[in-house]
């Protein structure tokens, strides 16, 4: 290695620590908690209200579904729990396939598999790091058939159910294209918006374009509950059941204990909710932080070689959940040296996850030509995103 790539990453976690301009570990992504939240969860352990049931519940699912400007929000323990309860209600099953990206955090092909169906992979581009409509339709193209208003896959048989478009990074994937996509093949589009919360494509929010989507409220989301989901719909129908099957499909009486269907234990606890309320409340100051950081990051590394900070696509205005660097194929063996040196300096960065693929569990599973995916996983570095972070941020002029 030449002595210019050897000063490569401490040149770039030196850029890093000056505009981050921050004393001691950086993490990733951490929540923030200036609003009313002991106020509302004092008051909800006051109420004795700290399970599924409670005012604050209802009110998270009301603001949840106001911001986003869908009909229904269902709140549930978490976005893997959410996003399962979404395929179940399209009615994946046994045996069947469910398209979901390459590129993505486990949870999306994990919800698949506890369907009993299976993940069939496909690729990303390097517009939105998303599904990549146009690829995917070749793609379809060419391995399945449709009979009696079913995709099937020539090579396995099975039925493809549905597809998964996960907003990765918090940037929305091309949606009018791959409507048409699932228009034409006879799938359902669900959205894992586990990480967009608050972006927005041609000005819709996301999560409102599929049947059905799935928030995540994790600890390191935009908004947090400690742990928790959502399920988002604008179906009356499917709102109920959603609701219903989390409930352990309990049908309503005074004391007796009848269900009617398999369900699960999986609504958000009050005490949960009361947390979200309070973050609710600051989404907006959150996400205008976290915009404004992207923007001084984009200005930090707008001269530097041979890496380049990822912008939201031009159709879109994202969250910017956690920013991205870009390695240069001629520097994606930069990768792991700059995330040692930036872990070695106290700033926390990340490569992209595993391809799913690659995974022991997955690797018999189907998938198409994944070039643009294992490229992307090569070279991306996530860097600290934390909306607080904007507040102390300084470049010279």
């Amino acid at each position: 290695m030449s002595s210019e790539m050897n000063r490569y990453p401490s040149e770039i976690a030196a850029l890093l620590k000056k505009v981050l301009n921050q004393d001691g570990p950086i993490p990733l992504h951490e929540p923030s908690f200036k609003g009313r939240e002991w106020e509302y969860v004092k008051d909800c352990l006051d109420s004795s209200f700290v399970s599924s049931v409670g005012k604050y519940v209802d009110q998270f699912e009301d603001r949840l579904a106001q911001f986003t400007g869908v009909k229904h929000a269902v709140a549930v323990v978490n976005g893997t729990a959410a996003l399962h309860i979404c395929l179940k209600l399209i009615g994946v099953e046994q045996g069947d396939e469910v398209l979901v990206p390459a590129l993505t955090f486990i949870a999306t092909a994990n919800a698949v598999c506890y369907c009993g169906a299976t993940p069939h992979f496909i690729d990303s581009n390097f517009e939105s790091l998303g599904i990549d409509p146009e690829k995917l339709e070749d793609y379809l193209a060419g391995i399945t058939f449709q009979m009696n208003g079913v995709c099937y896959n020539k090579q396995t048989m099975c039925p493809i159910k549905a597809v998964i478009a996960m907003h990765t990074f918090g940037h929305p994937v091309d949606i009018d294209p791959l409507l048409e996509v699932c228009q034409r093949y006879k799938l359902e589009l669900i959205e894992d918006a586990a990480e967009s919360l608050g972006s927005y494509y041609k000005n819709r929010h996301t999560g409102s374009f599929g049947k059905l989507s799935s928030l995540s409220f994790n600890g390191n989301k935009i908004v947090t509950t400690g742990g928790g989901g959502a399920v988002l719909t604008n179906d009356d129908a499917l709102a109920k059941q959603a609701k219903h099957i989390s409930t352990t499909a309990k049908l309503p009486h005074q004391w007796a204990f009848i269900h009617d269907q398999v369900g699960y234990n999986d609504r958000l606890p009050n005490i949960n909710a009361a947390l979200g309320c309070a973050q609710m409340e600051q989404i907006n100051q959150f996400i205008d932080k976290k915009r404004d950081l992207a923007k001084k990051y984009a200005q930090a590394f707008s001269k530097v070689q041979g890496i380049t900070f990822f912008n939201e696509p031009a159709y879109a205005r994202s969250n910017y959940w956690l920013n991205v660097l870009i390695l240069s194929e001629e520097n994606s063996a930069m990768r792991d040296p700059i995330l040692l040196e930036t872990s070695q300096q106290g700033i926390m960065t990340r490569p992209a996850w595993t391809l799913m693929n690659h995974l022991p569990m997955f690797q018999s599973c189907p998938h198409m030509d994944l070039s643009s995916a294992e490229s992307l996983e090569r070279r991306i570095i996530n860097i600290p995103s934390s909306a607080r972070l904007a507040e102390s941020f300084q470049l010279d002029s």
